[in-house]
Formats: C-alpha cells, structure tokens, sequence
C-alpha cells in the first residue's frame, strides 16, 4: 500500500495547474447514459473514482476512450442494469446511476453506495424524489431495485434539507422524464451548473440551476455534444491553504472567474491570503500577506459558503495561529476523523459536539499518521508542510481519489516529497 512522505518547508513558490474538477465530472459521466450520440468531454482529471466511473459505464455497456484529461463516451443498449457492489464499493457518487438508468431504461439495480466514511450522508432523499415521479424501489441483498412503468412524470418536489447528490440525480432522471419537473429547495453548488449546462448542450431545457429553485422540462432524447469540465474549485481551496499554513506565493493556472469569486469571498474573511486574478481571471496568485492568524471563527455552509470539502484542510492550517480558533461543521456528522491524527504531530485540537476548537501551538513535528477520507488525507499533507521534520501519510489512495498529481505539484513549488511502498 503506498505511503507519502513529506517534509517541511517555510514557504512555497510556484506554479500549480488546477485540474477539471472532480465533483462535475463524475455526475457529467454518470448522465451521458441519457445519450446515444457520442460525446467528447475535456478537462476530466485522473483520478480513481474517475477511472472507478468509467468503469460502471463500461459495465452497462458504453464505449469509453479516457486519456490525456479527455474522455469519448459512446453510450448503447446496456448489457445488464445491475451494477455490481465490486464495482461501487468504494465510491459513492456510484448513486448518481440510479436516476440516469431509471428514465433512460425503466430498471436499475444499484448496490448501496461506499466512499468516504464522514456519517451517514443518507440516500433517502434520491429515492423519495424518484418515488415522487413514479418509481418504485425496494432493498434486496444490498441493492436497491428501481422499476418504473413507461416513463417518469414531471413534478414539484421539495428538499426537506438541500442535498447536492439528490438535485443532480433529480435534474437528470428529470430530462429524459415527461412534462416539468420543479426542483425546491435545490443546491446551488457551482459542479450543479456545470451538469446541466453539460445537458443543455447536449440539448436538454433547465432553467434555474445555480439557484434554490429549478425547472427542468423532459425530452424525448438529447443528443451528442462537446463539453469542458470546470476546474476544481476544492483543490484551487486545498493550495491556497497550502499557502495560508506554511506562507509563499502561488500561481494557480486553469481556474476561472467563478473560482477567483469564490476564494475571495470565502477566505477573504481571515484577513492573511492577497487573492488575485490574472490573466483575464484564468489564473490567480495566492500570497500570505501576515504571519499569524488569529482567534478564527468558521462555520462549513452550503453554497456560497465555506466549503465542508475545505474543512480538514482549514483546521489543519490553524494548527499554528494564535489565540483560540472555532470551526463548526454544518454539512456532515463525523467529519473529524483527521482530528485525532494531527494531534499526533502536536496540535492542540478539542472536539465539542460539532466543532473543533484549536488552541494555536508554536510549532507542529512529524509524525506517521493514517489518512481516513478524501479531504482528512490532504489536511494530513499540509499540515506535514507546517511540521518540522518528515511525516508520512498511510493510505494515500483516499488521497487520490481527489487530488490529481499531487505530489509533482507540490514538488514543482520546492518541497521535498516522494510516493513509495512497504
């Protein structure tokens, strides 16, 4: 099982190519089912629950060609429409199927999801909403078994909490489906937009995405089209945090005004990074224009919030602020499971019931330490950056079911890290 090994630095200097953003690509993939023209799609970063998706597809069926960051999907008659438990055990975004197959096919079978373990994350809403438009469910053996008789009808449906996964399975089982379908409550995230304007393009009608209400009016068919991922707001997040814990000035290339907007607005608040927007917004420079952070206040919120992806990586670049900082998780239970790991390299870390409170240190050291999630594992990564001495990460492949690359990007800005084995 591979390991990384990293060691700190005082500053990082460089610069860094944000890859296509993981959160849109996955759905993206999962509804090009809906399709039976080809489709190109660029800007799909490698990852493993990319690979992980290709292969779902490849399963039903679809011709899929992944290399050099584009991906040709060539979608047919699916062999089968049971998804195995091998295949989707390890990623959740595994669900997003269930809407696709259920207008496209009338049938899906799907076993219940992985991922990361940060709660419950509950799949309820999905199929309420699906029930809503005319399916019918029932669990059997670890798989959830979906019917509809014709096809799916349009409707209102109202999101008792806002649920990123269950507005995207709603808006594409919602394209294929007959009449309008009205999405309440919906989630505003910008990886939403970027599915549907994927769906307009392939020339489905929504309207309303990027708000809490939105309109979705089913065809017939789509069609083939060309489309390019946004890039990934969460990993521009992750470097600039890289830069907030141990200082420097970072050049992120491939972003876009939209991800510029969005640090600003959610970093701006602790009053030590310079964000700024160059080359017509497609790239940006991160400085740390203080030393020390002080008495920080944080609570995760959906869109346009702070990010719950972001999280781990924040706590982690307080370590060594000054003063008593709060973070206050409002997305998901149990995402602290990086907590107890950098209190292995010093960290003054207390949890009360939904936040973690840290008591700022003046220096961190390295440690071995186990990566949990996705996001906790890149938390562990900076704060091995902040440490003095080396860390070693265990079970890096969370790390890199989210972070493309990431041990040349961060070697390309000066520090010394390296990938090996036991």
């Amino acid at each position: 099982m591979d390991k990384i090994e990293v060691e700190g630095i005082n500053s990082l200097k460089g610069n860094i190519q944000i890859s296509g953003s993981k959160n849109s690509s996955l759905p993206i993939l999962a509804s090009t089912l809906l399709i039976d023209e080809g489709i190109v799609i660029s800007n799909i970063p490698n990852l493993s629950d990319v690979v992980f998706m290709t292969k779902i597809l490849k399963s039903l069926g679809s011709k899929v060609n992944f290399e050099n960051s584009i991906c040709k999907i060539k979608s047919n008659q699916p062999i089968n429409l049971k998804i195995s438990y091998e295949l989707v055990r390890k990623m959740r975004a595994s669900f997003l199927i269930l809407g696709p197959l259920l207008t496209k096919y009338g049938y899906a079978e799907v076993s219940l999801p992985g991922g990361c373990a940060i709660g419950t994350r509950p799949v309820d809403f999905h199929i309420s909403a699906l029930e809503k438009m005319g399916a019918e469910f029932v669990v059997e053996d670890g798989y959830i078994k979906g019917n509809v008789k014709g096809r799916l009808k349009g409707c209102e449906i109202t999101l008792k909490k806002i649920s990123v996964g269950a507005t995207e399975n709603i808006i594409m089982a919602a394209t294929l489906a007959e009449g309008e379908t009205i999405i309440k409550n919906a989630a505003c995230e910008p990886e939403i937009s970027d599915l549907s304007n994927f769906l307009i393009s392939a020339g489905a009608e929504i309207k309303g995405h990027g708000t809490s209400i939105i309109k979705i009016k089913g065809k017939k068919k789509l069609r083939g089209c060309e489309f390019s991922v946004m890039p990934d707001r969460i990993e521009a997040g992750t470097f600039a945090l890289c830069v907030m814990g141990c200082s420097g000035n970072l050049i992120l290339e491939n972003v876009n005004d939209l991800i510029g907007n969005h640090l600003k607005k959610i970093l701006n608040p602790l009053n030590v990074l310079s964000i700024c927007k160059k080359d017509n917004g497609n790239k940006l420079e991160i400085k740390k224009t203080k030393k020390f952070l002080k008495n920080v206040i944080f609570s995760t919120k959906e869109f346009p919030g702070f990010p719950t992806d972001l999280q781990a990586q924040l706590i982690a670049s307080l370590t060594k602020s000054q003063g008593k900082s709060v973070i206050k998780e409002n997305i998901f239970e149990n995402r602290f499971m990086h907590v107890s790991e950098l209190r292995r390299m010093g960290a003054n870390l207390k949890q009360n019931g939904s936040k973690i409170i840290i008591n700022g240190v003046k220096e961190i050291y390295g440690a071995e330490v186990m990566a949990t999630d996705l996001r906790a594992s890149s938390s562990l990564i900076i704060a091995g950056l902040m440490a003095s001495g080396k860390t070693i990460v265990n079970r890096v492949y969370h790390l890199d079911r989210g972070y493309e690359n990431l041990e040349e990007k961060l070697r390309n800005c000066g520090v010394k890290i390296r990938r090996f084995s036991e």
